[in-house]
């Protein structure tokens, strides 16, 4: 039977219900993930639609899923991270929303203080163990939202809370049902979907939560979680891996909006960003990030690189303002003593920092040759070179114009004889066996060595 699509507008043969496939035995896709041999991607030549939503935005577990994996912010620091969020994700909210823990009195304490603020982005959500008395408590506190643990692969079905799919759809359910009746919306975490029985679990399951929801007239948000990182983005790719599979087919079999659909994922296979830009493009309105990637094991999706990502796929930030994101290192630097891996993009000591002699030569004739945007307007992080041996001469001229910011007239070339001096100076250092980098301070109390107040006027 043929009836119009809603989501193709054309003529399409009636849709196959999905019904839930409540087997004896775990689907654990063993020809997939075998355990003792890395996971294979399976492709089956089939292409899921591209569909970006005319909306998208980034939600943040920063407070939630980041801090399960170091040592616990002070309400200071939860605080002092949500006004930074706010301000980075600008007037518009590109930042949409955040999700606390409510458990123990500082949980409370700093989602109150948070909630005194008064400030509309990022809206305050919470995450919660799925039981009649944790809503009433979410309700009570005047959160709208809240999400709750639905773990839908069968290595979780049968391994980890040893039910049938039935038994568990039954659990999941009841507890939505339970978030309704408190009058909460729910945000139903499809915990480890990469390994899910797409079509024999999930499918029916999300059909029964939309009906649910239309019934009850309220919202249910559908948050696919790619708990391990076996998400891919390539076309083509069979389920459970493929990441523009699962948002296609939550769309297309389940109903779900792209405004209630949103994209979790970790980075055990270096895919988190990609996976997530992926989930965008094909129909998630959605994506969830932590500030600088942190979380479990590898980490979730950094937050300020889909800032990077929503600008160059909708060609403006909208308000957000990435200069914040230096802020936002720096405070995990300085106030938190989080030690940020120096090679980290955007955040890292050394991201836009050149050692190399003819990488150094290159920015001094055009910095555009070796910096990968103008960091300095963006990021408020110019590009700089670290003296080693390799540095040369014209890493020498370009170190001395930034750190004493000369420019025009004023700047230094190769052939300036205080830069021949000091490329003197720290060959002989080498020489003589030095190993580590020179710092700033020494190559200044050099400077003032050979040419004293030289720079004092600039």
């Amino acid at each position: 039977m043929l009836q119009l699509s809603n989501h193709s507008n054309l003529l399409e043969q009636e849709g196959y219900k999905y019904m839930l496939q409540d087997v004896a035995e775990p689907n654990l896709y063993r020809d997939i993930y075998s355990y003792d041999n890395v996971p294979l991607v399976p492709f089956n030549h089939r292409r899921a639609p591209m569909k970006m939503p005319k909306e998208i935005w980034i939600t943040d577990t920063s407070l939630r899923d980041g801090q399960q994996s170091v040592e616990p912010y002070t309400i200071d620091q939860i605080v002092d991270l949500y006004k930074l969020m706010n301000k980075l994700g600008g007037p518009y909210g590109i930042i949409r929303q955040t999700e606390f823990f409510v458990y123990s009195k500082k949980d409370r304490e700093a989602l109150e203080r948070c909630q005194a603020l008064g400030l509309q982005f990022p809206e305050i959500t919470t995450w919660i163990r799925a039981n009649r008395e944790d809503f009433k408590m979410v309700k009570d506190l005047g959160i709208r939202e809240t999400g709750i643990l639905v773990s839908c692969s069968d290595y979780h079905i049968f391994k980890k809370l040893k039910l049938t799919r039935k038994e568990c759809m039954d659990r999941y359910i009841a507890a939505v049902s339970d978030a309704f009746e408190a009058g909460v919306m729910p945000r139903c975490h499809l915990e480890d979907v990469t390994r899910a029985d797409f079509f024999g679990f999930v499918v029916p399951f999300v059909n029964k939560l939309m009906e649910m929801s239309r019934d009850a007239n309220i919202p249910v948000k559908i948050r696919a979680c790619d708990t391990m990182g076996y998400g891919v983005p390539y076309p083509e790719v069979d389920l459970p891996r493929s990441v523009p599979g699962i948002i296609y087919g939550l769309q297309q079999y389940s109903d779900v909006p792209s405004e209630m659909l949103e994209w979790h994922g970790h980075n055990d296979f270096y895919k988190a960003v990609t996976n997530a830009s992926t989930a965008w493009l094909y129909g998630a309105s959605a994506v969830n990030c932590s500030l600088l990637g942190i979380g479990e094991r590898t980490g979730n999706v950094p937050l300020e690189a889909m800032v990077f990502e929503y600008a160059s796929l909708r060609g403006s930030f909208d308000g957000m303002d990435p200069t914040v994101i230096t802020e936002i290192a720096e405070y995990f630097h300085k106030n938190m003593g989080y030690a940020i891996p120096p090679m980290t993009p955007f955040v890292g000591r050394n991201f836009n920092v050149t050692r190399a002699g003819i990488h150094a030569d290159g920015l001094l004739k055009d910095e555009e040759i070796y910096n990968i945007f103008n960091t300095k307007k963006l990021l408020n992080r110019p590009a700089s070179v670290l003296i080693s041996k390799t540095s040369g001469l014209a890493g020498i001229a370009y170190w001395i114009n930034e750190n004493y910011r000369l420019v025009g007239e004023k700047a230094v070339n190769k052939k300036d004889p205080l830069v021949i001096a000091l490329k003197e100076w720290v060959d002989a250092e080498y020489e003589n066996g030095r190993q580590t980098s020179i710092s700033n301070g020494e190559l200044e109390d050099h400077i003032n060595a050979i040419c004293p107040n030289r720079f004092d006027s600039n």
